[in-house]
């Protein structure tokens, strides 16, 4: 049984969840998490221990110094809670962690201990993969459960994945045996450009988490960070003519892809978006909105930064879907670290 001592009763809690490592490419998840966490002064009250979960040999702890004494930080799982404020306040149990190196059943149980015991009614997990997207175009964001109850309820899409899986498939998969909705969101990022910061991607990803649970999110820097970000791919990608047509034959497949989308929920998602914001809805202030178009990356994955002049063009891995694109690109041995 765990005990929550100081901790007090949550309204509505929603539990959001982001882990470093294969399930969040540029970085993005863990970031938007961390935002939450910033924006909002969560106060953490629990830590998974490090020793039942980690190898310290892959995630080594650091050693730093606090006014002249040394002290460690060992990797780990923490989990905070923040009160969304407004006309209809409710809690978020944020849990920010890297993906677990062993006992991957044990710390998903561990992790449903908690929200058994705060009343958690429904567990967002958000994940970032590599994809070929490009830059200049809205950052695709796939909300996908197991449960088709709440993939009718929400507008989601029920995943049908089979293959190899990450903490974030697992997280969900225990959540759904366990009776507790639970959601992924996933953001592409362009595999081009993987390296972390992705300001866009987590963007994308926190205003798709704002329309899923009804929350306004403070976004402080995020939109101008986003902005900048994307400014400077394509100052990287002008230095490469095959580079910028390769990124012109990305946005013409997406372009064409997604035309049935133009006039329809997505312009009704923003729109609805702009509403809240403009009359000042739970959960920050009215200004700073950008919409979504403002980890660890793959083997092989090609950087303008690291070679601005080559003239190779960049690999063009399959274009996945859903969850199974992050997936479907893991090492083997992500497989077998799921084993207890």
């Amino acid at each position: 049984m765990i005990e929550l001592e100081g901790v007090p009763e949550l309204i509505d809690p929603v539990m959001v969840a982001a882990f470093e490592g294969w399930n969040d490419a540029g970085d993005a998840a863990s970031t938007a998490v961390a935002h939450l966490d910033r924006e909002w002064k969560g106060e953490v009250f629990a830590a998974l221990d490090a020793e039942d979960y980690y190898d310290f040999q892959v995630n080594r702890p650091t050693v730093w110094l606090d006014g002249g004494v040394r002290k460690i930080t060992w990797p780990t799982t923490r989990l905070s809670v923040v009160r969304v404020g407004g006309d209809k306040p409710r809690d978020l149990v944020l849990v920010r962690g890297i993906e677990p190196s062993m006992r991957w059943r044990s710390f998903c149980n561990e992790l449903l201990g908690f929200a058994h015991e705060l009343g958690v009614e429904l567990v967002v997990v958000l994940g970032a993969l590599l994809g070929d997207t490009p830059h200049t175009r809205p950052v695709p964001v796939s909300g996908v459960t197991s449960d088709p109850d709440l993939a009718q309820r929400m507008d989601l899409e029920e995943t049908k994945y089979e293959g190899p899986t990450g903490i974030v498939g697992i997280l969900q998969e225990a959540c759904t045996h366990a009776g507790v909705p639970a959601v992924s969101l996933w953001a592409a990022v362009p595999h081009y450009v993987s390296q972390p910061p992705n300001p866009k991607a987590t963007l994308a990803l926190l205003n798709r988490l704002e329309d899923l649970i009804d929350v306004r999110i403070p976004l402080g820097e995020l939109p101008e960070d986003a902005r900048a970000w994307q400014v400077g791919v394509d100052q990287l990608a002008a230095e490469d003519s095959e580079v910028a047509e390769y990124v012109q034959t990305l946005e013409e497949a997406r372009d064409t892809a997604e035309l049935p989308e133009a006039s329809g929920e997505a312009i009704a998602r923003e729109f609805e978006r702009y509403l809240r914001r403009r009359d000042g809805g739970p959960g920050g202030s009215a200004g700073g909105h950008a919409t979504a178009d403002g980890g660890d990356t793959g083997s092989g994955a090609w950087n303008p930064k690291d070679n601005p002049g080559g003239r190779a063009r960049p690999p063009k891995p399959p274009r996945p879907e859903t969850e199974a694109e992050a997936e479907a690109e893991a090492e083997d041995g992500n497989e077998d670290s799921s084993d207890d």
